[in-house]
């Protein structure tokens, strides 16, 4: 970057002075950041979630409606996040903002639960569903599992110490593999199927009704943000952000919709209700019985795209929070030879391994269990979340939620506070369209909590830990001296 983007970086991150990475050779190119967001994004919800989806909502249209609303509200944040990341077009995304906003205290707090819950956890989560997949692919024992899960990471891992262009290729490759398979399943279900329910009339609403279905639509949009991670990377980051954000939106809400019709062609509405494995069920009419090993190495491809993409972005945060505070020096030190953070990814992967290790094996759930013991809570009832898949998302989505609304927010302090910053990008139609963001944060905090409070606690003493651990990092001196 230039030198007034590295002067707005010493500002915007409350301190950090963003020497050797945001003065990195930016290599991303509109494609590069579409498929980050794509790969991301687009995991495994979308081949799990919609018979639950439609299974609370009272017809076909209505579910259709539910998926093109989420794309909307992604929509709405992607106008959010195209306006900070304009503004402030360092990488580090939510850190810089938060930093910047409210104050060196939350920018480190947004970036310790980053590296202990949020990314960490995301990437073990969508390793262990690659894992779960190549299980049932190979057919191997279910204990197989937690190793994979650890092959994932480390692997991927050691492809983005690479550098950064082999980790875009490794990208771009997985995400057309993905994408590839979401058009088996147009061809699948449109050539092969002919429900004739597929426009169902009002049924019963069997589940907990459409705020549910919102949560896990909401879930299945849910990374685009991570975008905001690497705007220093990104070629012509100031046009180049929103249009990425927008152009990759607009993909994936195309994709969803058109795979869910797929769905309601092929197995019609009750028929997706019922349905433990649509992806599956379509592809086996035209694969036969071979549709369950597709299905599965469909997800599998996908969910490998997801981990790199959470890989990429990820240790970018921590390079951040390297720059700026001495016990963390590790995490900014960017290898100039390899053009990647080395330190920032090989700690990224240690912690993910843990967590994998922590909800996987039977060791890691008794010592889980019996640290709720000695605070007097029961034991988690590991079975009700889906293995190790589900207990990470469930135990992260909390503290995830409450920082994409205090980034959110963030929005208007900071249009008070740097009124005089041009914005190369700005919300349109505001106040409503950030208001509209918070209050879907919101609500989706709400959920998280209410639907499993134990774990979202769990979720969060990481994070409380880390208030004692800003007040030593901050006496311990910068980390760029």
């Amino acid at each position: 970057m230039d030198g007034p983007c590295r002067h707005d970086s010493k500002n915007a991150a409350g301190g950090g002075t963003g020497v050797g990475y945001d003065a990195g050779r930016p290599v991303l190119g509109l494609w590069d950041t579409v498929s980050l967001v794509i790969g991301i994004v687009v995991g495994v919800t979308i081949f799990r979630a919609p018979p639950l989806i439609f299974d609370n909502v009272s017809g076909s249209g209505v579910g259709i409606a539910v998926w093109i609303l989420g794309g909307l509200l992604a929509f709405i944040g992607a106008c959010c996040y195209a306006e900070l990341a304009t503004t402030y077009p360092q990488s580090g995304g939510d850190y810089v903002y938060l930093t910047r906003a409210y104050g060196p205290p939350l920018g480190f707090l947004f970036g310790w639960a980053q590296f202990a819950v949020i990314l960490t956890g995301s990437i073990g989560a969508l390793a262990y569903v690659f894992a779960d997949y190549a299980v049932s692919f190979f057919e191997l024992r279910p204990a197989a599992a937690v190793w994979l899960a650890v092959a994932a990471v480390v692997g991927l891992t050691a492809t983005n110490t690479a550098g950064l262009i082999l980790s875009k290729r490794t990208q771009n490759v997985l995400t057309v593999a993905k994408l590839a398979g979401l058009a088996a399943i147009l061809l699948a279900g449109f050539a092969f199927g002919s429900a004739t329910d597929a426009v169902a009339v009002q049924r019963p609403v069997s589940g907990p009704g459409f705020g549910l279905a919102m949560v896990l639509v909401l879930y299945a949009y849910g990374g685009w943000n991570d975008a905001a991670f690497v705007t220093a990377e990104v070629v012509d980051a100031r046009r180049n952000i929103p249009r990425a954000l927008f152009g990759s939106i607009a993909v994936i809400t195309t994709a969803y919709v058109l795979v869910n019709l797929a769905y309601l062609w092929a197995l019609g509405f009750e028929g997706l209700r019922d349905a433990r494995a649509p992806a599956a069920d379509v592809l086996g009419l035209a694969l036969g019985r071979w549709g369950a090993k597709g299905m599965s190495l469909l997800v599998m491809i996908s969910a490998l795209g997801a981990t790199n993409g959470t890989i990429l972005t990820g240790s970018r945060v921590l390079v951040r929070l390297g720059q700026d505070y001495r016990p963390f020096l590790v995490f900014g030190r960017w290898n100039p030879r390899r053009g990647a953070p080395l330190g920032a990814l090989a700690a990224q992967a240690c912690v993910a391994i843990f967590l994998i290790g922590l909800v996987g094996t039977q060791f890691g759930r008794d010592a889980v269990d019996a640290a709720l013991g000695l605070i007097g809570r029961s034991a988690v009832p590991w079975d009700r979340y889906d293995g190790g898949f589900g207990t990470l998302v469930t135990a992260t989505a909390p503290v995830f939620w409450s920082f994409f609304l205090l980034t959110g927010v963030s929005i208007f302090v900071l249009r008070g506070k740097d009124r005089q910053l041009e914005r190369p990008f700005a919300v349109p139609l505001y106040p409503l369209v950030p208001i509209i963001f918070c209050g879907m944060c919101g609500y989706m905090l709400y959920a998280s909590v209410m639907y499993a409070w134990k774990l979202a606690l769990l979720g969060m003493l990481p994070v409380v830990l880390g208030v004692p651990l800003y007040w030593a990092s901050r006496r311990a001196g910068r980390g760029d001296q």
